[in-house]
């Protein structure tokens, strides 16, 4: 019998989800820690030395992923439609397509991006919550890196506190979020991109704060849209890499004001 990856792995999501109820609506406890902030001051604050070279090593394998099937996935029809769909409304032509010649504003560099790293769904993939890391956070980070140059250095380490970021929301949701009818990657992956464009910008712990916050309002993605068209579930799943970045920018401006 043939199964793709995309079964193989949404059958073992499903066999975890059915073996655990979900948890019944939980009461709001008003002594929990404040965890928005916590995380802010740990991405403001972290350094790339705080961080174990097996961290490093795996984050410049997840970075070397994303660029091949980035790459890989830039000539197919979906990405060619993307681009003929958002190429009116692009603004200044600031950031690289991998693999194209053309060149687009962040926002829609960003989503295109991350249409052609998940297009044939080859990206990495966290596990135990079947989360495509990088597509969110590298897209994301990696357009806004163009409108505010970084080291490789600096690159590498806001992407890994996407990451981090990214998934450890993810092992607090999954599986309940996933059997909820939740697109994960969509859900969590703006959470990552914010503190990746976060670290990017240098921002402070208020407006990473704020940028978390504001990308709660950018979720996107359910996995009830599934479908055979590949040009569909590759878009919408790439939506969260651009809510994200409009959520980090929402985010500055909205710290600005307080």
């Amino acid at each position: 019998m043939d199964l793709d990856r995309r079964a193989l792995l949404g059958a073992g999501a499903a066999l975890g989800c059915a073996q655990q109820t979900p948890p019944a609506a939980a009461q709001i406890d008003a002594s929990a820690p404040p965890v928005t902030a916590s995380l802010a001051r740990y991405l403001v604050e972290a350094k790339p030395s705080d961080i174990p070279e097996p961290v490093r090593r795996e984050g410049r394998r997840s970075l070397l992923n994303y660029v091949g099937v980035a790459v890989g996935g830039s000539r197919h029809e979906t990405v060619a439609r993307a681009i003929t769909a958002l190429a009116p409304f692009a603004g200044k032509p600031e950031a690289n397509l991998l693999g194209r010649p053309e060149r687009f504003d962040i926002l829609q560099a960003t989503l295109i991006n991350g249409i052609s790293s998940h297009i044939f769904d080859y990206d990495d993939t966290h596990l135990k919550t079947i989360i495509h890391p990088a597509g969110p956070v590298v897209s994301a980070a990696l357009a806004l890196a163009q409108h505010r140059p970084v080291t490789g250095a600096e690159f590498l380490h806001a992407i890994i506190l996407g990451i981090e970021t990214e998934c450890r929301i993810g092992n607090a949701v999954y599986p309940s979020h996933y059997a909820m009818g939740w697109h994960i990657t969509g859900s969590c992956g703006v959470f990552g991109s914010a503190a990746a464009c976060g670290s990017v910008r240098s921002v402070s712990i208020r407006r990473i704060h704020s940028a978390i916050s504001a990308s709660a309002g950018c979720v996107v993605s359910t996995a009830s849209r599934f479908t055979a068209s590949t040009m569909r579930s590759k878009s919408r799943s790439s939506a969260s890499k651009f809510s994200s970045t409009i959520g980090s920018i929402e985010g500055s401006i909205e710290a600005s004001f307080k």
